[in-house]
């Protein structure tokens, strides 16, 4: 895929991306065309095709684009407040009338196509890079182990979010996202998810 940074170029891009995340909230991963994105977006078809080649390639670049987004991690002093923050962060994405779709679309996108899963796999390994900040940030204030696996710390606790809503189809609370993240931090103080375990 080509990508040229400026200018017309990047117009195009950002248009067609916009189109996408769109059409991905209105109609889901399975209603999304390439047709509809080149009309949403004003951009002929064959130049969709050419720079893009399929829905999936739109998956993709939408992924890759949103990976190089900042995240606004929490800074609340402790990391009990910043780990309920996270989570509290990805629980309201979901939530979000606008935002919500897109990011279950985005999931669906990687359950039923390889090609999707790849950056998705690669958006939310960047994700918890970023987020493991406020766990190396404790271990720093003496709050963790030293030894505590800060990656897997926020897997453990966004986990159950993911969970309840694409396994098991519960709602979400704001209760329910911060009794996850409770339970990933006594499990990093009790030594568990240090890469040695207990």
């Amino acid at each position: 895929m080509e990508k040229r940074p400026g200018g017309r170029s990047a117009r195009v891009r950002a248009a067609v991306r916009a189109a996408t995340l769109a059409e991905l909230a209105e109609h889901g991963y399975k209603g999304l065309t390439v047709e509809a994105v080149a009309e949403r977006s004003g951009v002929h078809k064959t130049t969709v095709y050419r720079r893009w080649g399929s829905v999936e390639g739109l998956v993709e670049d939408a992924l890759e684009q949103a990976r190089e987004e900042p995240w606004p991690i929490p800074d609340t002093g402790a990391v009990e407040g910043d780990l309920r923050g996270i989570n509290r962060l990805v629980q309201g994405g979901f939530a979000d009338p606008e935002h919500g779709p897109v990011a279950s679309a985005f999931v669906a996108a990687a359950v039923q196509e390889p090609q999707a899963a790849r950056p998705l796999h690669a958006f939310f390994l960047s994700r918890h890079e970023q987020a493991a900040h406020v766990v190396r940030r404790a271990v720093q204030r003496g709050e963790l182990p030293a030894d505590v696996d800060a990656e897997e710390v926020i897997r453990i606790a966004v986990a159950p979010i993911y969970y309840r809503l694409f396994v098991s189809g519960e709602p979400v609370t704001e209760a329910d996202a911060d009794r996850a993240a409770d339970a990933a931090l006594a499990a990093a103080k009790a030594g568990v998810l240090s890469p040695r375990g207990p």
